[in-house]
């Protein structure tokens, strides 16, 4: 397979924030630090409920300037299908601030560049989040894991042409999903559930994705008290299936579900997906099973996982697992 790879997605679209007041605006609203985001680097966050359950996630990254009149924005690479719902929430808390918010769905596209050489070919560092202008656009490391390769932000019009110009082959969505799969990264609702998941549960603590330090956000009070009860009962992990079954696939052990499959990709013989589990189950003494599939979890070198104690611990603390 050709190393350096590129892909158009269409499952991802582009709004954008302007205006004088577009940091304090979104500061309020999500997850992580909007004033670190720039033309320089990007972040990665998520719009909740009140109540501190999903509801958006997104990469937030600054418009390079194109000449000195340009106003500057801030861009959001968001999930296409749930685009207009969270247009339409940002609009709701807009209020009397001085932004602008429109989505440039017809105009801009998202791209996904991974391989061996995608960020060197980019001109882009082996670091998280950073970010340069690129092909009339900006080109930004994944804020989450530079492992997972590159996301740009490019005129519709070009897009094609300026990644084949250096020297990125086009390919299927399933060949980034291995990857992001093997690494634990989620996509959108395809692994989150709206109005269902807290961040805790799907990494976003450990991938950068929340600020501690910046000051009161929607949903804040109760992912804090969340992480600082050590609450946590469930996480989003990756798993190693012998054979393709269908995401929302139920997971069991000794006839008991434990959890649910969600991005499931083929490779090979078998296949490689996400499964929301309880964390007992990582301690069950039989094997995990979904459909007719044997799912064995794995935790990524990122993600710190706290084990409940088990009976035979009474009186111990929980063990803490994290993976290599």
């Amino acid at each position: 397979m050709t190393e350096r790879l590129a892909l158009l997605p269409e499952s991802r679209t582009v709004l954008a924030v302007g205006g004088p007041d577009r940091v304090t605006f979104l500061q309020g609203l999500v997850s992580n630090d909007v004033a670190r985001a720039g033309a320089e680097r990007a972040i990665w966050s998520a719009f909740l409920t009140p109540q501190g359950k999903y509801l958006h996630d997104f990469f937030l990254v600054g418009e390079p300037a194109q000449e000195a009149a340009t106003e500057e924005r801030l861009l959001l690479d968001a999930e296409a299908a749930r685009a207009a719902d969270l247009l339409k929430r940002l609009k709701i808390y807009k209020l009397r601030s001085k932004v602008e918010v429109a989505e440039l769905g017809e105009e801009r596209v998202v791209a996904l560049a991974f391989g061996a050489d995608a960020l060197a070919a980019l001109g882009l560092p082996e670091t998280p989040g950073a970010a340069r202008a690129w092909g009339g656009g900006v080109a930004f490391v994944d804020p989450r894991l530079a492992a997972l390769g590159a996301r740009l932000i490019l005129p519709r019009e070009t897009a094609r042409a300026e990644l084949e110009d250096a020297g990125f082959a086009f390919a299927e969505l399933a060949d980034w999903d291995r990857r992001r799969l093997a690494l634990g990264l989620t996509d959108g609702t395809r692994d989150l559930e709206v109005d269902k998941t807290i961040l805790l549960e799907a990494g976003f603590d450990e991938l950068g994705g929340v600020d501690w330090q910046k000051g009161c956000w929607m949903g804040q009070e109760l992912t804090a008290r969340t992480k600082y009860r050590g609450l946590i009962k469930r996480r989003l992990l990756p798993v190693s299936l012998d054979r393709a079954v269908e995401d929302g696939t139920p997971v069991t052990a000794d006839g008991k579900e434990v959890g649910s499959l969600r991005s499931v990709v083929a490779e090979g013989s078998g296949a490689r997906g996400l499964a929301l589990l309880r964390l007992d189950a990582l301690d069950a003494e039989g094997p995990l099973i979904a459909g007719e599939a044997t799912v064995v979890p794995e935790i990524p070198g990122w993600a710190a996982v706290q084990r409940p104690a088990r009976a035979d611990q009474a009186g111990g603390a929980p063990a803490s697992a994290k993976g290599a």
